[in-house]
């Protein structure tokens, strides 16, 4: 495939993907997807036709069309299980997050969201296989809502009643999909266009169909419980193989890692994760998602199970050793802490901390100056790929260098010499190189953008939750009325959990974009794109709830 039909193609899936990202549940939505999905192995095979990978793959066509019938009927079997259980779907999706397979062809290896990309695969198979009709499916298995009376969210053109004064709610999906058509603009100029074609391809095509995909659905209490049961489970699996790394000093995979571990004093685990500060980053989302929902527990047994939880959960993040995941958690929690308690005095206590830490780099061995080398190898080179970045940033500060251009860039504008590593690790200064002033614009937008779509009415909405001691069954007091009339009845589970589930996601949110400023991966990482979907579902409810 020449380059002016590959630059095509990527153009025509980005405009799908914007399509399944804004356009209505329905057969358009479905078109769109099916159009993104179907693109991403023939822009893949184009571009690599003629490298090792294709050509070891092409060498052997019996592997590869048994590899393609193989996941034919995988995703044709979970789209039948989505299509008889549609709250399954999304619990899949959320399951699949962390699993990437090593996959070796023509002596190279990559490690692939293959589970992720087949439930996604059979997501847009079920959803196109239902014809017109749109789903009401949420956790109770059949219904999308929780309450039948209520209308379905509309943030971005889902059929149903507007919520009042939601007009902002709109915004989000819409930032969204001009991210992702400005990638793909911009991988055509891209100083290295394969690889701009291949973040599209595995990142922001399949993750903007998921995002489509779990818009549709209304996040309901039986389904919010799910999910962290998902995440629970999963967690706890991951730390126990961590846990056997640790005591065995012996890692499964990532030869980086094993030789570190033999010059350091210290032992790090990446669990069954390719990288120690991705384990460390989900297990430090898994821990900020239970906290929230510890600090406005309200039955015994479910205190004891999440302490559990997180005790277990803190003993796995601890020999990640993954400074970033801690900061990353400490900013997470002090979101809830904010939530739970007092806003004010959350943000004297975090900038106290955040003064003690300056102050520990300027004056602990340094003298009151930084040393930039010696930042430079505590930060295993990250603070001069940062002042590279900068450097790519000042030469073409209005549109970059192009998708996916920040290490052949770097490698032959920003430095003069052989460097160990030249991938960045800050999400603002990646955007910065690649994509310019426009890209920063979107990207602060975006984050903005979703900020305020979770934050919206969400305090008011938390400081209406009672909680009563843990020793009465989990049953909220019934209070009598000051006219003494009738006792006022119990507030409703729903938005109850519609509440912890939105402070959940915020602090989340706010813990990832923190841990993407020092290993960057924001629009690569598919816990992004979930958390927007689900944050933005939630808005909607809210606000559904709050005009009815």
């Amino acid at each position: 495939m020449s380059h002016i039909l590959s630059a095509a193609g990527v153009l025509l899936a980005v405009a799908a993907a914007g399509g399944a990202i804004l356009a209505p549940p329905g057969r358009l939505r479905s078109a769109a997807m099916l159009v993104a999905i179907a693109l991403v192995p023939v822009l893949i095979l184009g571009d690599q036709w003629h490298s090792h990978r294709i050509v070891d793959l092409r060498a052997h066509p019996a592997r590869l069309i048994a590899l393609g019938v193989v996941g034919l009927a995988l995703a044709a079997a979970l789209a039948a299980v989505f299509r008889r259980w549609p709250a399954a779907l999304p619990l899949a999706v959320i399951a699949a997050l962390p699993f990437r397979i090593p996959l070796e062809s023509g002596g190279e290896s990559a490690n692939l969201l293959v589970p992720l990309y087949l439930v996604i695969a059979a997501g847009v198979v079920a959803a196109a296989t239902r014809g017109s009709r749109v789903p009401r499916v949420g956790g109770g298995g059949d219904r999308v809502l929780a309450d039948d009376s209520a209308p379905p969210p509309n943030p971005m053109g889902v059929p149903g009643r507007r919520p009042a004064n939601g007009g902002h709610l709109a915004w989000l999906p819409r930032i969204l999909a001009a991210v992702v058509v400005l990638y793909g603009l911009q991988v055509m100029y891209s100083a290295d266009f394969s690889k701009g074609l291949q973040d599209v391809c595995f990142f922001y095509l399949p993750f903007a169909v998921a995002y489509g995909l779990l818009s549709e659905f209304s996040w309901d209490r039986k389904l919010l419980t799910r999910v962290l049961w998902v995440v629970a489970i999963e967690a706890v699996l991951f730390v126990v193989v961590g846990s056997v790394e640790y005591l065995t000093r012996g890692l499964f995979w990532n030869h980086q890692v094993i030789r570190s571990n033999e010059f350091h004093t210290y032992f790090r685990v990446n669990s069954v994760f390719w990288d120690p500060n991705i384990y460390g980053r989900y297990l430090a989302l898994a821990i900020v998602v239970a906290m929230a929902t510890l600090l406005w527990v309200r039955e015994r047994r479910s205190f004891l199970l999440l302490t559990g939880l997180l005790a277990a959960l803190w003993i796995g993040l601890a020999p990640t050793f993954s400074q970033s995941s801690f900061a990353a958690l400490l900013v997470g929690l002090a979101v809830l802490a904010a939530l739970r308690w007092s806003l004010k005095w959350t943000a004297a206590v975090v900038g106290l901390g955040a003064l003690g830490a300056v102050l520990v780099v300027l004056l602990v061995g340094g003298g009151g100056k930084i040393n930039v080398n010696r930042l430079n190898i505590d930060t295993s080179g990250r603070a001069h790929l940062v002042s590279g970045g900068i450097r790519l940033f000042e030469q073409r500060p209005l549109y970059g260098y192009g998708s996916g251009s920040f290490s052949t860039a770097y490698r032959d504008h920003a430095v003069k010499h052989r460097v160990p590593v030249s991938v960045s690790h800050t999400e603002p200064v990646t955007i910065a190189a690649e994509q310019g002033a426009i890209g920063l614009v979107l990207y602060a937008a975006l984050l903005i953008t979703a900020l305020w779509t979770m934050t919206t009415g969400l305090r008011p909405s938390l400081a209406k939750l009672s909680v009563p001691s843990l020793g009465d069954g989990g049953q909220a007091r019934i209070e009598e009325s000051p006219e003494g009339g009738a006792p006022h009845p119990p507030p409703k589970p729903a938005p109850r959990q519609l509440a912890i589930g939105r402070a959940a996601i915020l602090a989340a949110f706010t813990a990832l974009i923190i841990h993407t400023m020092a290993y960057a991966g924001f629009y690569e990482d598919p816990i992004t794109w979930v958390l927007l979907a689900v944050g933005a579902s939630l808005a909607a409810s809210a606000r559904v709830r709050s005009a009815s």
